[in-house]
């Protein structure tokens, strides 16, 4: 068979990993994909020193010709973004070129459309990499977990946010700090913003959820939590009552639709997601049939996410003689078949709650605290009140709860906001057994 011919779009981390692993495992990825696969193109507008291209390699910097190019028969982009990245996508596919990608913000934005343009073309669009790395969560899902009913799925898919966690609760360290050294170390950006505040694995869990469970792509319905208001004493405080604090992105399906949210979470000390630590990644998957799956691993890097890029590659070098109705479609699930289940709206999920508040040291503020909870329907677990660290005439109190509505937890929040003897504002955290 011919050898597949690839035009790589973007050089510089993935993409320098992804032209390497492809030149230094040639002969084993020609074996396994049943022809060669050859870069014949590049784009990019900074060589990666660490790529040594041969002459046999056409380079520019312009990556609309590599679209444009009738000899190429797979686009690779790893530009990222959303505008010249989804300009190529589109351009490709509807010059009937095969795409594999890496960007998470532009399938979980612009997936639909995408998707809805490579059927029409009867062209594969891949894009295990754009969730966790080199985790291959998205082929586990799609393929290997498919004779499951997807319960839900919890996942710690963002390396910057728990590199920041780990360091906090192992070394006691304050938030600006250890992001400042994420920052140092290139883990996270100069602008920080998709990293903690959870943008970037709100992405990537709508990518996961439409596939377990056969919805559309609803990244505007994600709700989103960032880590910038933790502090130490909160971390402290979980260990305290034996969880630990991760910026988790869950989806679950209940009888009135589906969750999909990204907050900071405390999960039990003994929960294998409670023990992922650093930059890594991990995604628990709950189906009815094998019960709850976890895969662990890198979530970012060079050589790591080169090898979801090079999996898709070879992925797309097999079915290229396929009839396109016989492929595994992009969602798991036939496009006719996808489901209208809806995105539940945050205030009605039901989660229990971790409440860190400081109030004046005096009789009967924690009895009007648990009267305020008590009316709403929310029940006490567990509570700790911290005399030794009055602060101001204040003192801090603990709370754990069982499971309630967020709704009814928002509107007793607000409150105990409302009294006097309580500062502004409470702090919540919601709490996850992962069962």
């Amino acid at each position: 068979m011919k050898p597949v011919k690839v035009g790589i779009c973007g050089l510089g981390t993935v993409g320098g990993g992804t032209f390497n692993v492809l030149q230094r495992n040639a002969e084993e990825i020609a074996r396994r994909a049943g022809r060669a696969i050859e870069v014949t193109h590049i784009a990019t507008r900074h060589p990666n020193p660490s790529c040594s291209i041969g002459s046999h390699v056409q380079v520019t910097d312009d990556a609309l010709a590599l679209v444009n190019n009738p000899e190429i028969d797979v686009i690779v982009e790893l530009i990222g973004g959303y505008g010249l990245a989804l300009e190529i996508v589109m351009q490709a596919i509807a010059n009937g070129k095969h795409v594999v990608t890496a960007n998470k913000a532009l399938i979980a934005v612009h997936g639909n459309e995408i998707f809805t343009a490579a059927r029409e073309k009867g062209v594969i669009v891949a894009f295990e990499a754009s969730v966790a790395g080199g985790i291959p969560i998205i082929k586990a899902l799609r393929e290997g977990l498919a004779a499951n009913r997807i319960q839900w799925l919890a996942g710690i898919i963002n390396g910057t946010g728990n590199f920041i966690l780990t360091e906090m609760r192992d070394k006691g360290r304050a938030f600006p700090d250890v992001l400042a050294e994420a920052q140092a170390l290139g883990y996270a950006e100069a602008d920080p913003t998709f990293d903690v505040e959870g943008i970037d694995a709100a992405h990537k869990l709508t990518i996961l959820a439409s596939i377990a469970f056969g919805i559309p792509l609803q990244f505007d319905k994600a709700y989103t939590e960032g880590i910038t208001k933790l502090t130490t004493a909160d971390v402290n405080y979980a260990e305290a009552f034996g969880y630990r604090i991760k910026h988790l992105g869950i989806a679950r399906r209940t009888e009135q639709g589906i969750e999909l949210r990204v907050h900071p979470t405390l999960i039990p000390e003994n929960r294998l997601l409670a023990n992922v630590h650093g930059v890594m990644n991990a995604v628990m998957v709950n189906g009815d049939a094998v019960g709850s799956t976890l895969y662990y691993g890198a979530g970012a890097g060079s050589e790591p996410t080169a090898s979801a890029v090079v999996a898709d590659i070879i992925d797309v070098a097999r079915a290229m003689s396929c009839d396109p109705d016989t492929r595994v479609p992009h969602l798991a699930f036939r496009a006719d078949a996808l489901s209208d289940l809806p995105v539940l709206p945050v205030g009605d999920v039901e989660t229990a709650y971790y409440l860190r508040l400081h109030a004046q040291d005096r009789p009967g503020v924690l009895a009007r605290v648990a009267s305020i909870l008590s009316e709403r329907g929310i029940n006490i677990e567990s509570i700790m009140q911290k005399d030794v660290e009055e602060q101001d005439g204040l003192v801090p109190i603990i709370i754990l709860t069982h499971r309630v509505r967020e709704q009814s937890m928002n509107d007793a929040i607000a409150a105990m906001e409302a009294l006097d003897e309580v500062a502004n504002p409470v702090m919540r955290i919601r709490v996850e057994q992962l069962d």
